[in-house]
């Protein structure tokens, strides 16, 4: 082992970058997968990071999942620290999340030690990120649509004569 790393400190090798982001408190975070890190997230969370078809959509759009993977990744880094999973989630929101994702990852894709294997899943990735960034343009296409504002109204007006119109039943009402 190299004596320049503490030995909790994740290996990075030059065909394998270092994946790192900032929490929301500024504190920076090597997100290393590996052996005992993917170990840890069966073992801990029954989730496998290396079932790339249903964990890495998971970890795509369920950032509980995503950030309770990230602990445990970054788990040696934070027990070091002193900091608990719930003190690193309160540090985990809006853009840090989406860093903290990418970070991930990356690193998933870059654990398969056949090239193919990496080609294919950053292929995957870059497939649903264009699904979903169409999926967004969809739905600000709807909410930015003369219809949908027509739609409101009607039903707003529908609800609101519903109520000022509405007969009285005569047989609850009382007699003068």
């Amino acid at each position: 082992m190299d004596a320049a790393l503490p030995p909790t400190a994740p290996h990075h090798y030059e065909d394998h970058p270092m994946h790192t982001f900032r929490d929301a408190d500024e504190r920076e975070w090597i997100v290393s997968v590996d052996v005992a890190s993917v170990k840890r997230c069966r073992d801990l969370l029954d989730v496998d990071l290396l079932d790339a078809q249903t964990t890495l959509q998971r970890l795509m759009v369920d950032p509980i999942t995503l950030v309770d993977c990230l602990y445990i990744t970054c788990k040696p880094q934070a027990d070091e620290r002193g900091i608990s999973d719930e003190q690193f989630a309160a540090a985990m929101r809006g853009r840090v999340i989406a860093k903290a994702k990418d970070a991930l990852i990356q690193e998933v894709v870059d654990f398969f030690p056949e090239e193919a294997d990496r080609e294919n899943l950053s292929i995957a990735i870059g497939k649903f990120n264009e699904m979903a960034g169409r999926t967004r343009d969809l739905i600000r296409a709807k909410l930015d649509s003369p219809e949908l504002a027509q739609e409101i109204e009607a039903a707003l007006s529908a609800v609101g004569s519903s109520f000022g119109s509405s007969p009285e039943n005569s047989a609850s009402t009382p007699a003068p």
